[in-house]
């Protein structure tokens, strides 16, 4: 890149984000899936309970925890960060986002909430 070249704000942006963590995207829990729709959909209020996952923080903590305690996160650290992406995470379960999609984004959202290296 030569003096005369401008840098987008975006990518200046982009160039001072941490790097993302190695999280790989576990197979989906399909299971799992139609389980938290079962239960939202028969009343469960997954949207407004504090901490209510279903299930779906323990199940990411299997595949992450290894990753996550050797940045130091902490279980309670991933649990409030997918709490907070219960909306995003519905859309996974109604079918209107991929798993890739919803992981990738919660996996993104770990990054900035928790300043990961």
């Amino acid at each position: 890149m030569t003096g005369d070249e401008a840098v987008s704000p975006s990518q200046a942006a982009a160039a001072d984000l941490p790097s993302a963590p190695p999280l790989d995207v576990p197979a989906e829990p399909l299971e799992l899936r139609v389980r938290i729709g079962r239960e939202v959909l028969g009343g469960a209020d997954w949207l407004r309970s504090p901490g209510d996952d279903h299930g779906l923080g323990a199940w990411l903590w299997e595949s992450w925890a290894p990753v996550l305690l050797g940045l130091g996160a902490s279980r309670t650290e991933l649990d409030a960060v997918v709490a907070g992406y219960r909306r995003e995470l519905w859309l996974w379960v109604m079918g209107e986002r991929t798993w890739v999609q919803a992981i990738q984004g919660l996996a993104g959202r770990l990054v900035r909430r928790l300043a990961l290296p």
